[in-house]
């Protein structure tokens, strides 16, 4: 397996997103990134003299995935995913998806594949994992008899992923953190950054945390009825105001869990705008 990382680096993708070539003559690139020429010809120069058979997607998240269609025009390679890009759960009325350009609404890919269904050349195989949480569609790929998961932005080392409704979802995230313990993978190469090593012990640190975040929203409605904006502060305090934002999608993300779990309370369906309070 090969790796390759597009130069798009920022708060979000940490040094870029990682793209993969798995095998060797007939082969198959996972998560081929941005619409970015530098890291299109990268990949395109990394396969020369080999055949691209297929091209497979973790997400339908932006960056993971515009680069499809010149890797397309230029491979003639089919495209696997678990769909095109979807909400996790349908929009309320009078909702604003703040996410909304982050998805790759363009995307439908030629094979669609199911939780435990197949992509194989001759010298390897990648099972799908359905892993929705981060996105709804989201996939892992496990590389047979190499021990190796390919973990999107499901799992990686560098930072915890951004659950933000309604694209993803906190319990579908959880769900899927819980899945992957008993899995016999023992490493874990990310869309973003360095692989992630012992990941069962990682994965159950990744659990803790959600939980302990999940304590400390509950703590914080103890102070009474709150916003997420104040909630946000609360519970993260001390954070660089470049993050407030995406924290306080992952806090929402954690409130709609809660009111699921009868824990909090709200007027009406879940609402960024929402105020929410200890049921």
């Amino acid at each position: 397996m090969r790796r390759i990382v597009a130069p798009n680096g920022g708060p979000f993708t940490f040094t870029g997103t990682c793209s993969y070539i798995v095998g060797h003559g007939i082969v198959a690139i996972v998560d081929p990134g941005p619409d970015d020429p530098i890291h299109i010809a990268a990949l395109l120069a990394a396969v020369a003299g080999e055949k691209v058979a297929a091209i497979a997607l973790t997400h339908t998240h932006r960056d993971h995935s515009l680069a499809v269609p010149a890797l397309v025009a230029a491979t003639g390679a089919r495209t696997y995913g678990a769909g095109p890009h979807r909400s996790a759960r349908p929009m309320h009325q009078g909702e604003i998806n703040l996410l909304d350009a982050a998805g790759d609404m363009a995307f439908r890919p030629d094979i669609l594949l199911a939780d435990g269904e197949a992509i194989e050349g001759p010298d390897w195989r990648l099972a799908a994992i359905a892993t929705p949480g981060h996105c709804a569609n989201h996939l892992a790929f496990a590389l047979a008899g190499d021990e190796v998961l390919l973990s999107g932005d499901h799992v990686m080392a560098w930072s915890t992923s951004i659950v933000a409704p309604p694209d993803g979802a906190m319990g579908d995230y959880m769900a899927s953190l819980r899945k992957l313990i008993g899995r016999p993978e023992t490493r874990y190469f990310p869309g973003h950054g360095g692989p992630v090593l012992q990941p069962q012990r990682f994965v159950q640190a990744m659990i803790r945390h959600r939980l302990l975040r999940e304590a400390s929203i509950l703590e914080a409605l103890r102070d009474g009825p709150a916003p997420i904006a104040v909630l946000t502060r609360r519970v993260y305090a001390g954070l660089q105001p470049s993050l407030f934002g995406a924290a306080a999608l992952n806090l929402f993300a954690h409130l709609e869990d809660l009111i699921q779990q009868g824990r909090v309370g709200t007027h009406g369906p879940p609402s960024f705008d929402g105020t929410y309070w200890l049921a």
